[in-house]
C-alpha cells in the first residue's frame, strides 16, 4: 500500500506517520507513506503557490498549477486515484477506508486557506473526503487520520486481523467494553465473567454489551444494524426487555 500525502507542510506529516505502529509498518516495508512538497513544484521564483480568489472574498487561494506539476510528478501520468480532503466532501467512515485500501496507490490533497482553484479538482481528484463537520486550518490531520485508518489493515501492519475486525464501526457496531488489570480499581471490579474462563460466555457477553452501547450511544448506527444470526436476535430482544 502507498499513500502520497500532497501538501505544504511534509514535516508535520513525517513527524506522524513515522512513529509508533504506522513508522514500524514504514520500516518493515509493508506500507509506504511518502509527504511530496507542493512548493517545489511552484514555478514562482518565492515559492508562491497561492493568490486572490477570483470574484474577490477574503482570504488566498491554492493555485491549480502548482498542484498540478506535484500531482504529475507523483503519477508519472499515469492514473493514481487521488482523495482531496475538504469540508465540503463525503463523510469519512470504515467503509471508505476499506475502499480506499483496494487501491494499490492513492493521493491525499491537503488544502489550505480558502481552498484550491476548482480546475485542479475538476481534472484531478476522483473524490473528496470529509474527517467530519467541521473545518481546521489545513488538510494535514484529515489525511494523516485517513492514511492511519487505511494503512492499520494492511495485513502484518497489526498482530492479527482481528485487532481491527473487532474494533468499533468494522460490523456496524461500537465495540465493547475494555479491562484490564487489576480486578479492582477504585472500588470497581472487572464483570465477572471476563474472570470465568468460560470463552463462549465471554463472547456472548461482548456481543451484547457492543450491542447495548450502540444502541445506546450510536442510535443512527443501531438503525441500521441488522441481526446477523439467531444469537443477535436473542440478545436484541434481552435488550428490550431490560429496558421496559
Amino acid at each position: 500500500m502507498k499513500i502520497d500525502i500532497l501538501t505544504l507542510f511534509p514535516e508535520m506529516v513525517d513527524c506522524v506517520m513515522h512513529t509508533s505502529v504506522i513508522g514500524r509498518a514504514q520500516q518493515a516495508g509493508l506500507i509506504e507513506i511518502n509527504a511530496v512538497n507542493i512548493r517545489d513544484f511552484t514555478l514562482d521564483k518565492h515559492n508562491r503557490v497561492d493568490d486572490t480568489p477570483y470574484g474577490g472574498g477574503k482570504g488566498m487561494v491554492m493555485q491549480a498549477d502548482p498542484l498540478y506539476r506535484c500531482h504529475e510528478h507523483v503519477t508519472g501520468g499515469t492514473h493514481v486515484h487521488t482523495v482531496l480532503m475538504s469540508a465540503q466532501g463525503a463523510p469519512f467512515c470504515q467503509n471508505k477506508a476499506r475502499e480506499l485500501l483496494a487501491h494499490e496507490h492513492v493521493i491525499l490533497v491537503c488544502g489550505h486557506y480558502e481552498g484550491i482553484d476548482q480546475r485542479f479538482i475538476d481534472e484531478c481528484v476522483d473524490e473528496e473526503i470529509s474527517i467530519g463537520d467541521f473545518v481546521l486550518t489545513g488538510g494535514e490531520i484529515p489525511a494523516m487520520a485517513v492514511a492511519d485508518a487505511v494503512c492499520r489493515m494492511v495485513p502484518g501492519v497489526l498482530a492479527e486481523e482481528v485487532c481491527f475486525t473487532e474494533e468499533s464501526h468494522w460490523s456496524g457496531l461500537l465495540e465493547y467494553p475494555q479491562y484490564t488489570k487489576p480486578a479492582i480499581w477504585h472500588d470497581r471490579a472487572v464483570p465477572d465473567v471476563l474472570l470465568s474462563g468460560h470463552h463462549a460466555n465471554i463472547e456472548t457477553w461482548r456481543r451484547k454489551k457492543s450491542l447495548e452501547r450502540t444502541k445506546n450511544d450510536r442510535p443512527d448506527l443501531f438503525a441500521k444494524f441488522e441481526p446477523q444470526d439467531k444469537r443477535d436476535r436473542k440478545l436484541l430482544q434481552e435488550l428490550e426487555a431490560e429496558s421496559e
